[in-house]
């Protein structure tokens, strides 16, 4: 098992075998810990923790697992402790082979025995100050909650130096680097698509979600502990987040799911979030994740808690076959006859395509007119759902094949490029 190595912490702040405070602060009834797992990110770190220092309601501790980092993030981490804020204690993980899975789970050891709700969050992802406070009042309201996911928002750098002009984000998170056309547009693409994950999400009753995404979440202290008694009953390591999946996320959300507890989507907390700005980033994200998803559906099966997620699958299939098909009886059609017949009414089929990927925009946070017009031309989003088919079917044809690729260091090596 990995272990971790103390950076620093802030002057008079508890040591290691305390991790924070010692009591719950008056009126509150929760000790919350935020957890960020974070390697190489000290492009975004820094905004990272000034949008949790900022929280109207301070966490009891801010731990940062600076893991197998080659650059300044455990150092930008320090710098952010500053009197009368929550404590901020910043390791460097040793020997650790399982990423981010292994990070959490090491920090989770170590302050398990003074929390109740942890707040586990990308180095990437900014909060609004309401986040932890609506986190902590949603759980007081509902013993049954075991986890709740924020909604997701990808904003370009610039609409971020808006919002931090706005006072919503910090003034950190306005200072990041100034995207590209072509960059905004791989943006844009992706925050309409998670806009319609949330309006799915939402739209469900209890606001279920079958994955508490590690972006940003919070999951209740004691429905872990239920976790990591079954998994030591069954011969697995005793950690909250799996070695064994791609997706550690997914796993676990199923593992509280499974023992009867609910994992919903925030209708109050909103997180900001960083989008892959180049294809290969992208494809090397949505492989693992579509991977990962796939491996655990085979391993766990079909039940009433995956039943959902093999229907989407399904749905995933259908749509690549759809599109592959069209492609084929094009070809094939222009090589039996030498031209295109074309149907009468064709026209209707785009506009009913662009009438909803325009309401579908017209609902999204922080909206832009470059989002609507992005929408209405139709054409970068019928490209982004042909990228989408293309990795949705080579993660099925990697599975069924027994294909085994590190889908971490892959995604690792794209994103450092």
């Amino acid at each position: 098992m990995p272990s971790f190595e103390l950076c620093g912490r802030p002057a008079g702040r508890p040591d290691l075998t305390s991790l924070g405070w010692e009591k719950v602060p008056p009126g509150r009834r929760m000790r919350m810990t935020v957890l960020i797992a974070a390697h190489d990110e000290e492009k975004s770190i820094g905004a990272t923790l000034d949008s949790v220092l900022a929280q109207e309601r301070q966490a009891n501790r801010i731990v940062v697992a600076a893991d197998n980092c080659s650059d300044a993030t455990a150092a930008i981490s320090l710098s952010r402790s500053f009197p009368g804020s929550s404590p901020v204690f910043v390791y460097n993980t040793i020997d650790n082979g399982h990423k981010k899975a292994g990070a959490l789970n090491q920090a989770w050891a170590m302050t398990r025995s003074r929390t109740d709700l942890y707040v586990c969050i990308d180095a990437d992802t900014v909060l609004p100050s309401n986040a932890l406070k609506d986190w902590e009042e949603e759980f007081l309201r509902d013993d049954r909650i075991a986890g709740c996911s924020a909604k997701f928002t990808m904003l370009g750098s610039q609409e971020m130096e808006r919002l931090a002009k706005e006072g919503i984000v910090p003034a950190a998170a306005g200072q990041l680097p100034r995207m590209s056309f072509i960059q905004r547009m791989w943006c844009r693409l992706q925050k309409a698509e998670f806009a319609k994950w949330t309006d799915t999400a939402l739209a469900r009753k209890s606001r279920w979600t079958s994955v508490l995404a590690g972006t940003a979440c919070a999951i209740r202290a004691s429905a872990l502990d239920e976790v990591v008694a079954n998994r030591k009953l069954r011969g697995e390591e005793p950690t909250p987040w799996t070695y064994d999946s791609e997706v550690e996320d997914f796993e676990l959300t199923y593992r509280l799911r499974e023992l009867g507890y609910e994992c919903r989507v925030s209708a109050d907390v909103r997180a900001y979030t960083g989008a892959m700005l180049a294809l290969r980033k992208l494809w090397a994200q949505r492989m693992k994740w579509q991977v990962g998803t796939v491996r655990d559906l085979k391993e766990i099966g079909i039940n009433r808690l995956t039943v959902v997620d093999w229907w989407q699958q399904f749905l995933g299939l259908v749509s690549a076959l759809v599109r592959a098909s069209w492609v084929a009886l094009f070809a094939v059609g222009i090589a039996l006859t030498g031209h295109v017949q074309v149907l009468r009414f064709w026209w209707i089929f785009p506009i009913v395509f662009i009438a909803c990927d325009v309401r579908e925009a017209w609902r999204m946070p922080h909206r832009s007119w470059a989002d609507v017009i992005t929408a209405a031309v139709l054409l970068p989003q019928e490209i982004f759902a042909w990228i989408r088919a293309a990795w949705f079917t080579w993660a099925w044809v990697e599975v069924l094949t027994g294909r085994t690729r590190d889908r971490w260091a892959l995604q690792m090596e794209a994103e450092s490029r």
